[in-house]
């Protein structure tokens, strides 16, 4: 299969400290992998230079083909790169279908008439009470989001994700903070999500990995370790060893 994001070489110096270590990752279009390793490890960083947040010392960013390691972060947004936060990055004053057809707007482009009326914009608000319906939060569309349920709040970050239209989507610990329950609903909502978006999860909680993951890419400082599905990234010695302890998992 062809791969849709790619790092040829990476590497990320914070002074003396090198945070990424010749990384070379090659994720596949339409893939469910998942980014693991400890505290420390590098995870958050490497999603920030996926995203422009960082500009790498040293190696490319290369989408569908594009380098776009020079590019900043909205460019790689229009170009279908979005990504979620470890911290809910959401307008707690706003309800579920202000903040979801306002992501809608911006990407149509539409965000310039947003001093008109919500009512006047029918398609915009159609599309997102779809998406909020999809996501199984349409029968809170009309709340504050600050006062939703934490899992609730995730879900919808994940749906301002998706109202702007990913190819590829980058989870940074969508469950953290996530009450068991709704941290199922969560990952439910992605395993519906069509191949046509390719995710790439980081995520502690290695119960959820497995079971959402199809392939694993561990990370042990900044380097990458080992890659591979997740009967052979749980049966490896050295995953035991770094991270996982002696734990079994299907």
């Amino acid at each position: 299969m062809t791969a849709t994001l790619e790092t040829r070489g990476l590497f990320m110096h914070f002074g003396g400290l090198t945070v990424t270590n010749d990384v070379n990752l090659a994720i596949e279009r339409g893939a469910r992998q998942a980014l693991i390793g400890a505290n420390g490890a590098g995870k958050t960083t490497l999603v920030n230079l996926l995203t422009g947040a960082l500009t790498p010392t040293a190696g490319r960013v290369i989408l569908d083909g594009v380098d776009i390691t020079g590019e900043p972060q909205h460019c790689r947004v229009a170009r279908g790169l979005v990504r979620t936060f470890q911290v809910n990055q959401l307008f707690p004053g706003m309800s579920p279908l202000e903040a979801t057809a306002l992501a809608v707007a911006q990407r149509q482009g539409a965000t310039a008439r947003w001093w008109r009326s919500l009512a006047s914009h029918s398609a915009v608000i159609e599309e997102a009470a779809a998406l909020l319906d999809r996501l199984g939060l349409l029968d809170c569309a009309h709340e504050q989001t600050g006062a939703l349920p934490y899992g609730r709040q995730r879900l919808l970050e994940i749906g301002l994700a998706l109202a702007l239209e990913p190819s590829v989507l980058l989870l940074d610990e969508p469950a953290a903070g996530v009450p068991e329950g709704e941290s199922a609903e969560l990952f439910a909502t992605l395993a519906e999500l069509p191949r046509s978006v390719t995710v790439l999860l980081i995520e502690h909680d290695m119960d959820l990995v497995f079971r959402f993951a199809e392939r694993i890419t561990v990370l042990v400082d900044g380097a990458i370790l080992v890659e591979g599905p997740p009967a052979q990234i749980s049966a490896d010695p050295r995953v035991r060893e770094v991270y996982l302890g002696e734990a079994q998992h299907g």
